[in-house]
């Protein structure tokens, strides 16, 4: 059926969104080396995508509910994707910095583009497993991204490599534009929608369930970023790695993320069908939440880098099963804003990714060590662990079921 290949291409646009993200954290050494940037100002490089990807969010998202993710994705496709080519000509800091602001905030459109199709085309009840699905391709896209700028950069140098990267992004925005359509000829579980709420962004944005939503956002986003800004480059110079070895190693904890969007995405699924509907978003999102913890805490006691990808392992499968069950319950009390809702939220949890990409240099250089950031981290996922206990359902056709909310 058409709304699994909608899922499939969707899932390659996650694939494509993380390779392109991830590039510049496999590309820091020689981008470094030939601008003469310090690690604070590769912080700064990291931290620019961040930030314009956390301030469009809510922008792009109103877009795709205003014009249809057709037309939304692929202007934002293709929008990043010229922009990841022309990193490969940037000759100072101020440009770089610049040019992956302008990246992150062209790249703000993807998943709220993919909220609202997935709204269109995809009952609730296959909402969990659809997350899982495409945010599963943003993992291994982030984890084949390593090896792959290892490979460009090795035969045509880090410049050529965005370029071509580039390229695929472009390819891909023409086929959607041609492909997809906003709405499928039969309209999807018109009963379903009936039962979600009709109520105005506004009043989304403004209740307590979105407020709590956002703030558990941000600390997932602060465990996670790290996975794509300074994890490969602390293994390497952390533990003398060489550059294969840390690129080895550094996919192993995304490897883990992809899985754990499948499982948190079916079971988020599994339990929406079962008698506890009610605890269908929470329930995955809290283990999640108990196994950053975990992780986080964990890293700061191991001497091997083996041991230390382990716990960002863990760390990083906790944080990846919070994203399924998250998404699910923006598109659950965001209906027909859908896009805007997941783009609010997104928004605060980049707000987390920017700081977790600036405090990392910063809290190394203070203490002489990376255990205050790791500290952080935890500390922050205890504090959503309890904002996900208040994150009661709000639709009501997930509240029907009786009292287990």
């Amino acid at each position: 059926m058409k709304r699994y290949l909608v899922v499939a291409v969707l899932f390659v646009l996650s694939l494509i969104t993380y390779i392109d993200r991830v590039a510049i954290s496999s590309a820091k050494e020689p981008i470094a080396s030939e601008l003469s940037l310090s690690d604070a100002d590769m912080g700064w490089v990291f931290g620019a995508f961040a930030l314009g990807y956390a301030i469009a969010q809510v922008p792009s998202g109103w877009f795709a509910d205003r014009y249809g993710p057709r037309l939304a994705l692929a202007a934002v496709v293709t929008a990043w994707s010229l922009l990841t080519s022309l990193t490969g000509a940037v000759t100072t800091l101020g440009v770089l910095v610049v040019v992956r602001f302008l990246f992150g905030m062209g790249e703000a459109g993807a998943f709220p583009g993919c909220a609202r199709a997935f709204y269109n085309w995809l009952p609730v009840s296959e909402r969990g497993r659809a997350n899982g699905i495409i945010f599963s391709g943003s993992r291994l896209g982030g984890a084949l991204a390593f090896p792959l700028l290892a490979w460009l950069i090795g035969n045509w140098g880090w410049r050529m490599a965005f370029v071509l990267l580039g390229a695929i992004g472009v390819v891909w925005a023409v086929f959607w534009l041609g492909w997809f359509r906003d709405h499928p000829d039969v309209p999807v579980a018109a009963s379903e929608r009936e039962a979600e709420p009709q109520t105005t962004f506004a009043q989304v944005f403004r209740s307590r369930g979105m407020a709590l939503a956002m703030i558990q956002y941000f600390a997932g986003n602060f465990t996670f970023f790290i996975c794509l800004s300074w994890m490969h480059p602390y293994l390497k110079e952390h533990y003398n790695l060489s550059q294969s070895e840390a690129a080895g190693y550094a996919m192993i904890p995304l490897l883990f993320g992809a899985t754990a969007q499948w499982s948190a995405g079916f079971l988020v699924d599994a339990i929406y069908r079962s008698q506890h509907r009610a605890w269908s978003r929470r329930f995955p999102a809290m283990l999640g939440f108990i196994l950053a913890v975990a992780g986080m805490a964990a890293v700061n006691l191991v001497q091997s880098p083996a041991a230390a990808v382990a716990c960002f392992a863990l760390a990083t499968f906790g944080a990846d099963m919070t994203i399924s069950p998250s998404w699910a319950y923006c598109v659950d009390i965001g209906g027909k804003n859908s896009g805007a809702v997941s783009g609010s939220m997104n928004m605060i949890g980049n707000f987390g990714s920017f700081v977790s990409s600036i405090a990392f240099p910063y809290l190394y250089k203070l203490t002489g060590g990376a255990s205050a950031y790791f500290i952080a981290a935890a500390l922050l996922d205890v504090v959503a662990i309890v904002c996900w206990v208040g994150m009661k359902p709000e639709s009501p056709r997930i509240r029907n079921l009786g009292n287990e909310n």
